[in-house]
């Protein structure tokens, strides 16, 4: 029996967006020097099949930096306005950010890729420098309102932004270096709360 068209677009779907999970995760790993094969052995298609899909490397990468800007996990601006004391929603922040990293490190390292890549567009600059100062921003108020709160250990804020940005970036680069090793002794998010406490 034929498949219907419905089922058909299904497929087509399903093909796609294998292709970009698997794209993503070669591109953090290799950057801008992997190619259609490797992404298509990763996916486990034809190269043909990818090709099919994306008419180049450049295409798919395009893509791929679209799709993650789009389905951005980490939903920062929120964490200001919802329920809780400063100290409380930091905390939450934090940990969202570090699972986030965790579950999603290629996400995070595609975006390092593409922010130190001369290559990329001007327009994909400026996504990610935006994303990069929404983060600070939301940081900056969360902490300066937990230390009046008194629940946020005094000191320099943007020192501790960086500190945080720091150990995110980290953790990022070690779960996609040696992922089974990063499963085994991946850190709680309390370990990184504890420089916050007064």
């Amino acid at each position: 029996m034929a498949r219907t068209a419905e089922a058909n677009q299904r497929l087509r779907e399903a093909q796609r967006a294998r292709i970009l999970q698997s794209a993503s995760r070669v591109f953090a790993r290799l950057g801008r020097a992997a190619t259609m094969a490797d992404v298509a052995a990763e996916a486990a298609v034809s190269q043909g099949l990818a090709y099919r899909y994306f008419a180049s490397k450049e295409a798919l990468f395009q893509a791929l930096v679209e799709q993650a800007i789009l389905s951005d996990p980490t939903g920062l601006p929120s964490f200001l306005e919802m329920e809780g004391s400063p100290g409380e929603r930091l905390a939450l922040l934090i940990s969202h950010l570090w699972e986030s990293r965790c579950e999603h490190p290629e996400f995070y390292q595609l975006f390092d890729q593409v922010q130190c890549d001369e290559a990329t567009p001007a327009d994909l600059h400026e996504v990610i420098r935006k994303r990069g100062q929404t983060f600070y921003d939301v940081m900056r108020q969360l902490i300066v309102e937990g230390q009046a709160s008194g629940e946020i250990a005094a000191g320099n804020p943007v020192q501790l932004i960086t500190a945080v940005a720091a150990c995110l970036e980290g953790v990022t680069r070690f779960a996609l270096r040696d992922p089974q090793q990063f499963k085994a002794s991946c850190p709680d998010a309390r370990i990184l709360l504890r420089m916050f406490k007064p």
